[in-house]
């Protein structure tokens, strides 16, 4: 039988904030029963980041080496496929409840096209459930329905705001409406809604796009104080800030950049995150996992919605984020650069056909790339040409195969093409402005285009606070991962006609083993 698809995402959540995963103080049972009627990822890495590029990896199953959306507001080229356009040839129509944020490809669109003014369009290849990008207009509407007051300008934000107003810092107030209230709500029961009226006889495919844990950090009861900002682990950072920044040329312009705005309503937003107290870090923190709780409900409330629809039994179900969040490690917030946390997500995988895999907790590394391949596998569907990740479909019947990745890769593009603002801080040209990140089991390598590099050892150093590259008695090392990240770029760049050949016979096509239709 062709099962159905539900893809969900969550924004900016970080792959150890799971019960599942060990956490020590954050609760997520939704998931956690889940993942034991499917197969957990406990360490699964986003491919880049901030929301845009980590996204086009995911529907793609390209790195961004391949796809080059390298910032938000970077247009999608128009020639590569993606999971709802592989889904349709298949038969599904793909609906949306949230965003994409891709922006469209310009070459494609006349030059009065509205959409060329923003980056959160929608994918091509999905119906629109409800379109819930960042300005939450949807949202807004439906809350005006519900009896709030919600002014037409920016003051509608207000509802965000706790009753006292904008703290200084973050102080875990909550806002202005309910539990009920959230995006996260709203989009559940517009997917609940639809999921409603769908043919009995005919499969479906949805992808549930929830903008939380994204900022910003605010959350309604209980779940603002459902957790002790005392409680939990001691941040990774350096002693201070000024030691912090000594690490790398990049790291100090975040840090140096990086203001509390981006992140909280706050009265004070222009402070920089770095010269936060320990008690604001902890305080938001608390917030974040309030925050992930608070759609682990919503995710439990989607999970019994379709099973009271007779769909559970037949339903193929993918819950992951498009990157992670430092959340007060190395002294600050947000989603950039190298560091772990930055690229660590979740990822829960449901195929009811595949029950001998249950309750799986894989710890092989896995990237956002092996998504794409793993659903259309799963739907019977094809990519129009070379994927850079694999089916994680052994996984998901418990076992392991022998040739799988030692490492992970990610990729971050720092340029800000308009305003050219790090490139003229860092004295470095527009296309200098990026790494590439290879993480083993041990060793962590980080190239920069137009800056020095980076090692950890991440035995002897977990918090990757002590840069080795420099170190000549980890040259070898050095060297060695340096190959490796050169290996894996070079394996993966464009594929898309690489493996066929013109022949005598009519173009051959190596990866698929076989002669193409060709003249007579």
């Amino acid at each position: 039988m062709t099962p159905n698809i539900l893809l969900i995402t969550a924004d900016q959540w970080r792959g150890d904030c799971l019960g599942l995963a060990g956490h020590p103080v954050l609760r997520t049972p939704a998931i956690d029963a889940l993942a034991a009627e499917g197969v957990a990822f406990l360490r699964h890495f986003s491919q880049a980041a901030p929301c845009s590029p980590g996204r086009a990896s995911l529907y793609t199953g390209l790195y961004q080496m391949n796809h080059r959306v390298l910032r938000n507001g970077t247009p999608l080229d128009a020639r590569h496929d993606n999971i709802a356009k592989a889904l349709r040839r298949k038969g599904y129509r793909p609906t949306l409840f949230g965003y994409t944020d891709q922006a469209v490809d310009p070459r494609t669109a006349a030059p009065d096209d509205p959409r060329l003014v923003t980056y959160e369009e929608v994918l091509p290849g999905f119906d629109v459930g409800v379109k819930l990008p960042e300005d939450n207009g949807a949202w807004f509407a439906w809350m005006q329905g519900r009896g709030h007051a919600v002014p037409a300008d920016d003051s509608r934000w207000a509802l965000f705001w706790p009753e006292s107003g904008r703290p200084a810092l973050p102080n875990g107030a909550p806002p202005r409406f309910s539990q009920d209230e959230t995006e996260t709500a709203f989009l559940t029961g517009a997917f609940l809604d639809w999921l409603a009226i769908q043919p009995k006889n005919a499969p479906w495919c949805a992808h549930v796009s929830f903008l939380r844990p994204h900022p910003p950090f605010v959350v309604p009861e209980p779940f603002n104080t459902m957790y002790d900002p005392a409680d939990g682990p001691a941040f990774n950072k350096a002693a201070d800030t000024d030691a912090e920044a000594t690490q790398h040329p990049y790291l100090r312009y975040w840090l140096d950049t990086t203001k509390g705005s981006s992140f909280c309503l706050l009265a004070d937003g222009e402070r920089r995150v770095a010269d936060w107290p320990e008690e604001a870090f902890r305080r938001v923190r608390a917030t974040y996992w309030g925050m992930i709780s608070e759609v682990d409900r919503q995710i439990g409330r989607l999970v019994e919605g379709l099973k009271a629809a007779g769909t559970w039994d037949n339903t193929v179900i993918a819950l992951t984020s498009d990157h992670g969040e430092m959340m007060g490690d190395h002294w600050t917030l947000g989603k950039f650069g190298y560091f772990d946390q930055a690229y660590h997500v979740p990822l829960v995988i449901r195929d009811p056909r595949l029950p001998e895999g249950f309750g799986g907790k894989v710890t092989a590394f896995t990237e956002a790339v092996d998504v794409m391949p793993t659903i259309l596998e799963a739907a019977g569907a094809r990519r129009d040409g070379p994927a850079d990740g694999r089916a994680l479909t052994p996984f998901l019947r418990g076992e392991r195969p022998a040739d799988w990745r030692r490492e992970a890769h990610w990729e971050f593009d720092f340029r800000e093409v308009a305003s050219g603002v790090p490139q003229r801080a860092l004295g470095v040209d527009l296309d200098d402005c990026s790494l590439a990140a290879i993480r083993g089991e041990r060793y962590k390598y980080v190239h920069f285009a137009g800056l020095p590099p980076l090692l950890f050892d991440l035995e002897e150093d977990p918090a990757e606070l002590h840069n080795l590259a420099g170190d000549p008695a980890h040259l070898a090392v050095r060297v060695e991962m340096a190959e490796k990240l050169l290996a894996w770029r070079s394996r993966h760049l464009d594929r898309r006609l690489t493996g066929l050949s013109l022949t005598p016979g009519g173009p051959y096509d190596a990866r698929a083993n076989q002669s193409l239709s060709g003249p007579d």
